[in-house]
């Protein structure tokens, strides 16, 4: 199976007041692995980006002067897309910028939903977690994904954050790849770990033995069992290893 996780960053919240989209971040996984393609474009909107935006995102109006507008990148974004099972945190908000950027384009593009599956993953925790917070952060920490590079959010940056947290969220532990060229082991999230394996020549089973007064009281002890049971203590029947 092939899923593409994707986020976007845009110059306001509602894409019916004409706002846009200026950052498409992407990655791919086939088969729930991580292939290392991905997909990032800043977008030139054409058009002013709200100063609230710009204290989520940090991308400013001089940013993205010299970017190329979404007509310009609207064919091979869809080229890296087409087919594939989208994965969004709050899918409708991404969905409905993508959608408006095609419509814009007047070329009877079909919506993203026909062209792509998609994959709600805010919908996914609040079904998992219910009343529980649900935001890509709150996640992270519930799941143990590193997101200390997260201090504004980043189109490319949050894909592959979200990718980790779907990925633990739909599969519990991530699978190990146990055949990294470098002889590493690393998971399924592409992140290297240790997998360390005991030497069994480098240590020794410690043997402790019985003492003396042990061996009396457990033959005390078997000896009372065998009268308590009219002589059927199976222990008594054993023959002895002494030498």
């Amino acid at each position: 199976m092939r899923q593409i996780v994707l986020d976007t960053e845009t110059t306001g919240i509602d894409p019916s007041q004409g706002h846009r989209i200026i950052e498409i971040g992407c990655v791919e996984l086939i088969d729930r692995k991580l292939t290392g393609r991905h997909y990032h474009q800043y977008i030139n909107p054409e058009r002013e980006v709200e100063a609230g935006a710009i204290e989520v995102h940090g991308i400013t109006n001089d940013m993205l002067k010299d970017k190329p507008v979404f007509a310009q990148i609207a064919d091979e974004f869809l080229e890296f897309v087409r087919g594939a099972e989208l994965v969004i945190h709050n899918a409708p908000f991404d969905i409905g910028f993508l959608d408006a950027e095609f419509k814009y384009l007047a070329r009877n593009d079909p919506k993203m939903a026909t062209i792509c599956g998609v994959v709600d993953t805010l919908v996914m925790a609040r079904q998992k977690h219910p009343g529980q917070r649900n935001s890509l952060d709150a996640l992270c920490s519930r799941y143990y994904v590193d997101n200390s590079q997260r201090d504004l959010h980043g189109a490319l940056l949050d894909a592959e954050i979200l990718a980790d947290v779907y990925l633990l969220m739909t599969g519990g532990q991530t699978a190990l790849s146990l055949a990294g060229d470098d002889g590493s082991q690393q998971s399924e999230g592409g992140v290297a770990g240790e997998h360390r394996r005991i030497s069994r020549a480098s240590r020794r089973l410690r043997v402790v033995m019985a003492t003396d007064d042990e061996l009396a009281l457990h033959q005390k002890q078997l000896a009372e069992i065998d009268k308590s049971s009219g002589g059927n203590c199976l222990w008594q029947q054993l023959p002895s290893t002494d030498s």
